[in-house]
């Protein structure tokens, strides 16, 4: 295996236990089990990779969704292995911590943009270049969220590899000092393999939990109340924009890479 491309034709399977072929030209990726399984449970449709590092689905129309685990590398990986692929467009379904007061638990954000606090990031491009979002991609979801007369949020997500940082007053000061929105740990890790991979990417974010306060740190209970409420809709959502995407036959990019 000489390129990038013959290892991922390789890895992408392996990682999956999933055929190239088998996936669709629309991807849905996420870093939770139960939205695999709600995913196969609604279209009754097997999941894949059970004893892989990444399992997925595809239902009958051709739309997939992979969980790909947890952390911006996890994620560089399978947005370097989806190559082998050449997705059409890829959304990250993913839960973020609301910074601001105008965030509050169950809103959604579309992230304009990602600071590139990963660190995995860097191995792609130098800390200048921007992790941006395929726009048109958003347009899509933006319109099926306002379909169902739903608010969301945009701005800025900070994604960072740091974890239990919730305890950290510095640390919450810079936060505050950015403006970020929300805080993550793939965003602009997406954004930015995906870029490089010339791949067209979103996210639709949940906010599933309010970080800057004591009281608003996830837990076991408040993770299970999010998942009661929101995480169906969450879905749903995902669903609907990336099929209305291949339904249309409508290309996201509209310019040379």
């Amino acid at each position: 295996m000489k390129t990038k491309l013959d290892i991922a034709k390789n890895w992408l399977p392996r990682y999956t236990g999933t055929q190239i072929d088998e996936f669709g030209d629309y991807l849905l990726i996420t870093n939770f089990q139960n939205y695999i399984e709600k995913f196969a449970e609604k279209f009754n449709c097997e999941i894949k990779g059970e004893n892989r590092p990444m399992k997925t689905a595809t239902n009958s129309a051709g739309l997939s969704i992979i969980n790909y685990g947890m952390g911006s590398a996890n994620a560089a990986t399978i947005m370097d292995l989806l190559i082998a692929r050449e997705p059409k467009g890829v959304l990250f379904l993913g839960k973020c911590g609301g910074l601001k007061d105008s965030t509050e638990i169950g809103h959604f954000i579309l992230p304009t943009a990602a600071i590139r606090g990963d660190g995995t990031s860097n191995d792609y491009f130098p800390p200048e270049v921007p992790a941006l979002p395929s726009f048109k991609l958003h347009k899509f979801v933006s319109d099926k969220i306002v379909k169902r007369d739903l608010e969301y949020r945009t701005g800025v997500v900070y994604t960072t590899n740091r974890r239990v940082w919730e305890w950290d007053e510095n640390f919450k000061s810079y936060l505050r000092k950015i403006g970020a929105i929300g805080i993550d740990m793939e965003t602009a890790t997406i954004f930015i393999v995906g870029y490089a991979n010339q791949i067209a990417r979103g996210a639709l974010l949940l906010v599933s939990d309010l970080p800057m306060i004591p009281e608003g740190i996830k837990t076991e209970e408040s993770d299970r109340m999010v998942t009661e409420n929101f995480v169906d809709l969450h879905l749903e959502i995902g669903i609907e924009a990336m099929t209305d995407i291949g339904s249309k036959g409508e290309q996201i990019k509209h310019f040379t890479f």
